[in-house]
């Protein structure tokens, strides 16, 4: 008989302006923004005025003009990232990563030597403020899919613990967005037919699901409300892609400044894929646009690559199908993803020559990079303007 979960979700609260808060004692308990033009990051308590991430500088001033704005600080969170990682290491060696600011911890097996599952949760959110100095909300449930949605209903800085013999009783009152792959789309489908909660969803059967939300989201959903989550927590789990985005805020963009944006991207994803040893086969294009509607666009090459201006000649074609409706729309936001991701000595990878020296080109950009910083040379397209920020990353 299973006395208690053993997953652990650990996620830290307001990740970006809790280290802003942490780092400047004047901020702490006022209302932070983490970026000016666009928000990258907000506190609790200017979430409470309804800022929130990707919202438009001007829009969140508005909403909260009491708010400080400060400017982003990418190598303090990458450093307080590794030192809270440093943390999850030392309670358990089963930890699989799913961003800088959140991991799953698998506890089993430490009951002689640690305790509990909640005694365990409890140290770590302890050692996390003591060490690092960041509050940090931590869900134990018996499935990675419930301890994230504990955590979820725990924040901010709390702790959370679902009982095996309480699972349902737990999830089922809980709103549909709760379920991983619920977004606004599936949302408006669910509320539309009057189904708002979890319990709601576990009603249905599964072939009625399918046939609301497609085979993948039905059978995805249906598996969730009931709480079947067969996944153990992977150490070193490589991501199945990669991906980066630039929030534009609402200031029309024209043709040239878009392009440019996708070539800093892929530039940087190209980057990415060499240093991690990896090649990818599809190249996917992601839109935002004024009314918060969103595209996607994707093309599967023909060999799988990390050569850039191959990926980049994808992206481009991507990009010139999707122009008509970036005029009349308006954009917010673009990002690329590269997906099909393999090891690069799992096949035979050929670089196409492109008349500058093929994959040469990039060896030699890298190389400069890693020598002199990543700001020490550019692509011509790129000059003068602004590239967007490179956030901090797991290991690809």
């Amino acid at each position: 008989m299973v006395r208690e979960g053993t997953i652990l979700h650990a996620d830290l609260d307001a990740f970006y302006t809790s280290v802003e808060q942490r780092d400047d004692p004047r901020l702490r308990g006022r209302p932070v923004i983490v970026g000016a033009g666009v928000v990258l990051a907000a506190s609790y308590e200017a979430k409470a005025y309804g800022v929130h991430t990707a919202m438009g500088g001007a829009q969140a001033r508005r909403l909260c003009p009491q708010a400080v704005v400060v400017e982003p600080r990418m190598s303090a969170y990458s450093e307080a990232s590794k030192a809270v990682y440093e943390v999850f290491e030392q309670t358990t060696p089963l930890v699989e990563g799913l961003s800088i600011d959140e991991a799953f911890l698998d506890v089993g097996g430490l009951r002689r030597v640690s305790g509990t599952p909640t005694e365990i949760a409890v140290r770590l959110r302890r050692d996390v403020l003591d060490q690092v100095g960041l509050p940090i909300t931590v869900g134990v449930a018996r499935t990675k899919f419930l301890a994230k949605v504990a955590s979820g209903v725990a924040k901010p800085d709390g702790l959370l613990v679902v009982p095996p013999d309480a699972e349902l009783a737990f999830l089922h009152p809980l709103p549909v967005e709760r379920l991983w792959g619920v977004g606004r789309v599936i949302a408006e489908k669910l509320r539309g037919r009057r189904i708002t909660t979890v319990g709601q969803v576990a009603q249905l059967g599964e072939a009625t699901l399918v046939s609301m939300l497609g085979r993948a989201a039905g059978r995805h959903l249906h598996a969730l409300a009931h709480n079947h989550d067969p996944r153990p927590v992977q150490v070193g789990r490589r991501r199945r892609s990669i991906g980066a985005q630039r929030a534009l805020g609402r200031t029309p963009k024209s043709p040239e400044a878009v392009d440019a944006m996708v070539v800093a991207l892929v530039d940087r994803l190209g980057r990415r894929l060499r240093a991690a040893r990896r090649v990818c086969r599809t190249v996917v294009l992601r839109l935002r646009f004024d009314d918060f509607s969103r595209a996607t666009r994707s093309h599967t090459l023909p060999q799988a690559t990390a050569h850039t201006q191959t990926i980049l000649a994808a992206a481009r074609g991507l990009l010139a199908t999707a122009m008509p409706m970036i005029e009349r729309r308006g954009l917010t936001l673009v990002g690329v993803a590269l997906g099909n991701l393999d090891r690069d000595d799992a096949i035979q990878l050929v670089l196409p020559f492109d008349g500058q020296g093929g994959g040469a080109l990039d060896a030699t950009l890298d190389n400069v990079r890693d020598r002199f910083g990543s700001a020490a040379i550019t692509r011509a397209v790129l000059l003068g303007k602004d590239q967007g920020l490179s956030v901090p990353l797991l290991p690809d």
